[in-house]
This record gives structure tokens, C-alpha cells and sequence, in this order.
């Protein structure tokens, strides 16, 4: 439905080889995307008292931080299709792929993040954390190369879509569009890149960068697409 809803903003000019509707792979993804939502918040039980009730409301922003990232993967995920609207044999495999990806590391994805905001949840009364300090390397580790293989296969995607331009009749500006996006999901594999090896090299002590070094996606994209944009306008002024 919200695919349906969104499909007509993001039309541009299309082409006939272009299969702008929604398609079975894209309803499929959508069921499985809000299977991992149902995922994040499965483990959650109705409150039996008040101080239970409010451990649950304190991990309202681990929760939010969770849905969003998986929002923003299907975001991504969405435009691909919106734009080419491919349904090959190399597209559907990649998109499997995304998708198992996804549902495998939504728990790790919960865990890490609970483990983040731990004292904000459990205040005075904590648990055990359920991990030493040792195996905190590994978690990172885990989470960079969930993170790395989401967008390469990102990359892979709209790597095949530039393959196929001429099929697509894609125009000399969505083509630079194209690759504007294979190098934007390249940088924001590059940062989990360096935080797997962040993981690798660093003591313990300093463990905590490996996952602050993602804030520089931010900047990073920024920055890009100041000039990859400034780039656009001067080369296709006169179109």
C-alpha cells in the first residue's frame, strides 16, 4: 500500500521497459521487512507491573534506533525498484539475499543496541549485560559485517541497473544518478569497512570508536553529495 501511494511521486518520464508497478518481489520484501519489525519487539511481554512498564518505556530509543535503520533499508531498497523496476533472475537474487540478511541480524541488531542504552533501561536494578568486555570486539564485528554485506549488495544492485542502461533506456542524467548512488552505497559500506577494522587493531579500551566511527556517515554523505550534485548541475545545465 505504501509503495502504491508513493510510486507516483517518484515517476519520472517512463519508460515502457520500465516496470513502474509494484511487483510481487517488492510485496514479498515488504511482508518480510515487517516480519523483522514484529521481530524486534516479539520478545516483548505485556508489563506485569509498573516497574516493568517502565524498563519497556526506557528502551523506547533502542527500539527507535532499531526500526529506523531497518526503515532506511527498506527506504533504500524501495527507490532501487521504484527507479528501474528490474525483476530478473540477478536482481531477485540480490534482493533474496538483502532480505535474508535483514531477518538474520535483526537480533544482533536488538542486542547491540540494548546492550548500548542498557543503564538508561535498567537504571538502578540492572541485570547482567550478558557479555564481558572480551566479546564486545566480536559483537562489533558481527555488526560491521552484517552492516558491509547490506551495501554490497546495495552496490550490486545498482551496479546491475548501470549495466543495463541501454535496456532500461536510461538517460544521460539518471545514468550519472546511478552512479552517484553505487559510490553513495560504497562510502557507506567504506564505513563499516573501518569499523571492522577498527575491531581488529584497537585495545579494548578503545573499543567504543569502532562504533562511534559510524557517525561520520553523516558528514561523509554529505560532503559527497555537495559536489557530486554541484557536478550534475554544470554538466547537465542545458538539459
Amino acid at each position: 500500500m505504501i509503495r502504491k501511494l508513493m510510486q507516483n511521486r517518484e515517476r519520472h518520464e517512463a519508460d515502457s521497459k520500465r516496470n513502474y508497478e509494484v511487483q510481487r518481489i517488492e510485496t514479498f520484501s515488504d511482508g518480510v521487512f515487517a516480519f523483522a519489525v514484529t521481530l524486534l519487539i516479539v520478545s516483548l511481554e505485556v508489563p506485569k507491573n509498573f516497574s516493568e512498564l517502565m524498563i519497556n518505556m526506557r528502551g523506547f530509543f533502542a527500539f527507535g534506533i532499531s526500526f529506523l535503520l531497518l526503515v532506511l533499508i527498506w527506504m533504500e531498497q524501495h527507490r532501487f525498484f521504484r527507479k528501474y523496476g528490474l525483476e530478473d533472475h540477478w536482481t531477485i537474487a540480490l534482493n533474496v539475499a538483502l532480505l535474508f540478511l535483514v531477518l538474520f541480524y535483526v537480533y544482533p541488531l536488538k542486542f547491540l543496541f540494548t546492550l548500548i542504552f542498557h543503564n538508561e533501561i535498567y537504571g538502578g536494578d540492572k541485570p547482567s549485560v550478558g557479555i564481558t568486555e572480551a566479546q564486545v570486539p566480536a559483537l562489533m564485528q558481527i555488526y560491521s559485517l552484517g552492516y558491509m554485506a547490506i551495501y554490497l549488495l546495495f552496490t550490486l544492485m545498482y551496479a546491475h541497473a548501470y549495466r543495463r542502461a541501454d535496456f532500461l533506456g536510461l538517460t544521460d542524467i539518471e545514468r550519472f544518478d546511478c552512479r552517484t548512488n553505487i559510490y553513495k552505497q560504497v562510502i557507506s559500506g567504506g564505513v563499516g569497512v573501518s569499523s571492522l577494522i577498527c575491531t581488529l587493531i584497537l585495545p579494548l579500551k578503545l573499543m567504543d570508536l569502532s562504533g562511534i566511527i559510524y557517525v561520520l556517515i553523516g558528514p561523509a554523505l554529505t560532503v559527497f553529495f555537495f559536489f557530486r550534485f554541484k557536478t550534475r548541475r554544470k554538466k547537465f545545465a542545458a538539459e
